[in-house]
């Protein structure tokens, strides 16, 4: 009797193992959060596109258009930087340069001490970002290179790469990712203009 009740007792534990290996097995894989965790967002491009959204991108790489409620983002030019052929702003120079800073009203366009400087196209077109590479875009933002090379000029404020820099590897190429998929709009960016010498 002692004998059955523990060969009953062994049985049991055994079934109940087995039983709960076929659930396991049954059970879908989940993949690693490496692989999946995209800021919790479902892709690398959404997540991007909330880090672009709240790290104020659009602030200076989106034009502006003027309403009654002052400006307000362009949406059929998101992320496309200045506009070619606006002209400059209208203001002394020399005078701003040494004072403080000027901007267009669309916030494209920036006048400081470093000269004057035009926020870039980001778009997936190729007169924006549409032929870089992942690790250019990560180089720019880390080391304030512009297109991401390393003998090119410093990036121009008013870009804050030096906060943007402290972004993780993940994050910065979710943005990357988000870049790519955006409308691509052809838009060449004028080159920075340096600061007007004294003597002028």
């Amino acid at each position: 009797m002692k004998h059955r009740s523990i060969y009953f007792s062994f049985l049991c534990i055994i079934t109940a193992l087995l039983l709960s290996q076929c659930q396991n097995n049954n059970q879908p894989k989940v993949a690693s959060a490496t692989t999946t965790n995209y800021g919790g967002y479902e892709s690398a491009e959404l997540w991007g596109e909330h880090l672009v959204t709240v790290s104020a991108c659009h602030d200076c790489h989106s034009p502006k258009k003027m309403t009654a409620n002052g400006p307000e983002i362009d949406s059929n030019l998101l992320l496309s930087g200045h506009p070619s052929g606006m002209p400059d702003l209208d203001v002394n120079r020399k005078e701003v340069e040494q004072k403080g800073l000027g901007v267009t009203q669309d916030l494209t366009a920036w006048v400081g001490s470093w000269g004057i400087s035009y926020t870039a196209n980001l778009t997936s077109d190729p007169t924006g970002i549409g032929n870089w590479t992942e690790g250019q875009f990560i180089y720019a933002i880390r080391n304030g290179k512009s297109k991401g090379l390393e003998n090119s000029r410093p990036l121009l404020p008013p870009m804050p790469w030096q906060m943007y820099r402290n972004f993780s590897d993940e994050e910065l190429k979710a943005i990357f990712a988000y870049l790519k998929s955006t409308k691509p709009i052809s838009n060449i960016v004028p080159a920075p203009k340096p600061p007007v010498t004294a003597d002028k």
